[in-house]
């Protein structure tokens, strides 16, 4: 897309059409196959108190104006997972959604400001059963799309092979040269300067200032991703304890959690828990994200509240984020994400119309026969 052809001009929106019709396709394929295994749809708000509090992600953030004029902060969610770990407390067994989410500060061939997250969640199930999940639905889009193969950026996957499982430690030690768990202990502290000394032997520059998981990051991006989902797809799995997010630690070992994320052609397209349902542990690292939050850019969020109560009463369950978006990419054979949104958003603000005069002039010239 160019200033010159927006994505609402026929002839771009011709060239587009193809591919959000097989989104459409997908979408339907995706809600039938929940359907027969007896999930409900949900829908969840946009609005809420925290967007959510991983160090890294930013959010669109606005005010409530009551009609006696008192004003509540609130925030556009960077993913739907409080608002659906909720509903399991309620009393949902098996849900899932098509979230618009929005995330600042992204915008490139495999971010948008505003997205769809596929997330589905079962209660009483172990995070081994997403795995199967996200292969299923693997196969199905591409089927529904009408491929044999996914491409990105000239790497190819097979998205009807059985894919690659790997640990996080097996992929650092067999691509980097790295034992990754001697610098965590069981009670999930870390060491930062054997892994800075382990990163630097294998080529990866540290600056003075990395802390233990920007150099875990670091060697993730530029040793460990380029080689996962090339061929057929990938489950990188057992992310350290300090990378968890909100999964919970694994019982065979305190120093990995039940976290995976899927990879095709080298692109993210899914991240999975097993939830961790212990709100004083989801407290602690919610106020260590934001506290590092603050330290780098200087913001913060409040931490959902509503969230950790119901957390005590929320059963044992696993739970999916699917980057709708680019599984649909993968599957058309896209170039870039904003390629299968039907509306994107507009990466800045329009040109200032022509004066009468220059648009006459211009619009003569077309009657003239200049292209």
């Amino acid at each position: 897309m160019t200033e010159a052809s927006p994505w609402w001009t026929p002839r771009v929106h011709a060239d587009r059409r193809p591919l959000l019709l097989a989104r459409g396709r997908i979408t339907e394929r995706l809600r039938r196959r929940f359907a027969d295994e007896d999930f409900v749809e949900v829908e969840t708000a946009i609005l809420q108190i925290s967007p959510g509090n991983e160090t890294h992600l930013h959010a669109f953030s606005t005010e409530a104006i009551g009609p006696d004029g008192t004003r509540l902060p609130l925030h556009l969610h960077t993913s739907p997972e409080f608002a659906c770990k909720k509903l399991l407390a309620a009393g949902e067994r098996r849900l899932f959604t098509f979230a618009r989410v929005f995330r600042n500060r992204e915008r490139g061939a495999l971010h948008h400001p505003e997205f769809t997250m596929l997330e589905w969640y079962r209660a009483e199930a172990g995070y081994a059963t997403l795995m199967d999940d996200c292969t299923a639905m693997l196969a199905a889009a591409a089927e529904t799309a009408g491929t044999r193969t996914m491409t990105f950026r000239g790497v190819a996957a097979d998205p009807f092979a059985a894919p690659e499982r790997v640990t996080v430690a097996e992929a650092f030690d067999r691509l980097a040269g790295i034992d990754l768990l001697a610098t965590v202990a069981p009670n999930g502290t870390t060491d930062r300067d054997g892994l800075v000394a382990a990163a630097q032997a294998a080529g990866i520059r540290t600056a003075d200032d990395d802390t233990w998981s920007d150099v875990f990051s670091r060697v993730l991006v530029e040793k460990v991703e380029p080689a996962l989902g090339v061929g057929r797809a990938t489950f990188l799995t057992e992310y350290p304890a300090p990378e968890a997010a909100l999964a919970r630690k694994s019982p065979r070992d305190p120093r990995v959690s039940e976290r995976f994320e899927l990879f095709v052609c080298r692109v993210e397209v899914a991240n999975g828990f097993g939830e961790l349902t212990d709100p004083v542990e989801q407290r602690a690292r919610f106020s260590a994200d934001m506290a590092e939050k603050q330290r780098r850019y200087g913001e913060t969020y409040p931490i959902d509240e509503d969230f950790l109560a119901a957390l005590t009463i929320m059963p044992e369950a696993a739970g999916c984020a699917l980057g709708f978006d680019r599984l649909v990419m993968l599957a058309t054979g896209a170039p870039r994400i904003d390629a299968v949104l039907w509306t994107p958003v507009a990466e800045r603000a329009p040109a200032a119309p022509l004066p009468a005069s220059a648009t006459a002039c211009t619009q003569g010239q077309k009657r003239g026969g200049f292209r």
